[in-house]
């Protein structure tokens, strides 16, 4: 983590990068089960992929939600310069997310037949979405373990090493989803296991690099600090519910469309949901890969570069947004010619519609993620907490209540644009009062203002305050 000598937009697209194409892979993952399962099973069992999907985004929201918080206070260390409590920090963080993987799979395992039917199992996709969700109960481990591993490694400063192991895994997963579904025919359970084995193996490869001799960060016995497990949880909380709030969105559309539209319509939305996942992932690899830099610079007490960085990745969100927003427009139809049979003419006009009208809320998305992550890499976990509960929970379920309420069902799809505007008032009011008590505190301590042109490794007039920890 020494930028000396190092330009700041260069360290910045160094780290956000590999953080975005890591998500991208880990989005492909579902979808390529979903591809293989819709050619190789049918159109059902691809709906039943869906609907277990929310559990796959549970078990990755744990893993950001402690990686996030321990990576934070491990850069933060490190910025500071206290390696043994960054090493404490890492090694607390991991036994406690073995633990808590292990306590998931017990639970899950006993209680599999109520836990699908609540994902919303009907009899056409029950036998479906059991048999998948149990392939990949016994990898909930590597699930957890290999984002918590993937994000440290960039934390530890490499980024590049950390894009590989996840691409060398999503490649797995493609050749043993193809052998296990279409050439050994173990349908939507081959999927599963495929998935599984790809989330494993890039585990032992992340251990190698923190076992060798190249790591900044290792494994130290852990001091056992039971408020540094809650300060973890706090910074990391926003960014597990970023992640879960796919699965819960998954969660309520499939709920809606089955009341007001019908089965037909989950198939519609597993397609969007697919590609929703990767928008969203790629903004979340915007906010976790400047995390480490914001966090480094913010333990130094840099403010400003830690301003120039949310610059940067709000001007990386625009491209993103408009190049999702435009492909979707022009590219829905042959996205899902891809899932759907060619038999199935009406159903394929349908969803070509009804995506293109989701498409208008990635216009917006990326500003909330952004703005979430920023305020996580800050220890604001209450300003971040409230925009990920807003635009994953609250927010979206009073538009979507609101939207079937006034177009019927319909109205659905246009809940995730309204919901995300609205969100961003919120986003926007929370960056406005940050910066004025910022600017507050700088008068009330007779500090001038930090030269624009403050780049990384010069401290300049940052303002000194005390930090958490």
């Amino acid at each position: 983590m020494n930028f000396e000598g190092i330009s700041l937009k260069k360290n910045f697209w160094r780290f956000v990068w590999p953080s975005v194409v890591a998500q991208w892979i880990f989005a492909l993952y579902t979808m390529v089960d979903g591809m293989f399962v819709a050619r190789g099973v049918s159109e059902s069992a691809l709906a039943a992929v869906n609907i277990v999907s929310p559990f796959v985004n549970f078990l990755f929201s744990v893993s950001i939600l402690f990686a996030v918080g321990t990576s934070t206070i491990v850069a933060i260390y490190l910025g500071q310069g206290k390696h043994l409590e960054a090493n404490q920090a890492n090694t607390q963080n991991l036994i406690v997310s073995a633990a808590v993987s292990l306590l998931i799979t017990v639970v899950m395992w006993l209680g599999v037949n109520p836990a699908v039917r609540f994902l919303g199992a009907t009899e056409a996709t029950m036998e479906y979405a059991r048999h998948y969700i149990l392939s990949i109960l016994p990898f909930a481990w590597c699930f957890i373990l290999s984002y918590t591993f993937e994000t440290l490694v960039k934390t530890d400063g490499y980024p590049r090493f950390a894009t590989i192991v996840v691409s060398l895994g999503a490649v797995i997963n493609c050749i043993l989803d193809y052998l296990f579904v279409m050439v050994f025919h173990w349908g939507v359970a081959g999927a599963g296991v495929a998935t599984g084995i790809s989330q494993m193996i890039p585990v032992f490869l992340y251990l190698k690099h923190f076992l060798g001799p190249k790591a900044v960060i290792r494994f130290a016995k852990p001091s056992w600090d039971f408020g540094q497990l809650v300060r973890v949880v706090k910074i990391g909380l926003s960014s597990g519910l970023t992640e879960l709030s796919a699965g819960i969105t998954v969660f309520m559309f499939n709920h809606a469309i089955l009341r007001y539209i019908g089965e037909q319509g989950v198939v519609s939305y597993t397609i969007i949901a697919y590609v929703n996942m990767i928008v969203v992932m790629s903004m979340a690899g915007i906010s976790q890969g400047i995390q480490p830099l914001i966090s480094f610079y913010y333990g130094k007490q840099n403010h400003e570069v830690c301003k120039k960085l949310l610059r940067y990745s709000l001007a990386a969100t625009v491209g993103l947004a408009g190049a999702a927003f435009l492909a979707c427009m022009g590219g829905a139809q042959l996205l899902v010619n891809v899932f759907i049979s060619k038999e199935l003419t009406e159903l394929r006009a349908y969803s070509a519609s009804v995506f293109r009208i989701f498409s208008v809320s990635f216009l917006i998305v990326g500003f909330n993620v952004v703005g979430s992550g920023y305020f996580t890499a800050v220890e604001r976990p209450k300003e971040s907490l409230v925009i990920s509960l807003g635009r994953g929970v609250v927010i979206l379920f009073a538009a979507l209540a609101g939207c079937i309420a006034l177009f019927g069902g319909e109205g659905i799809w246009w809940a995730p644009m309204v919901s995300e505007a609205v969100c961003l008032g919120i986003t926007l009011l929370f960056v406005r009062g940050m910066a004025g008590r910022e600017e507050r505190e700088r008068i009330e301590d007779g500090i001038p203002a930090e030269p624009a042109s403050l780049e990384a490794g010069k401290t300049g007039g940052a303002v000194k305050r005390k930090l958490p920890g």
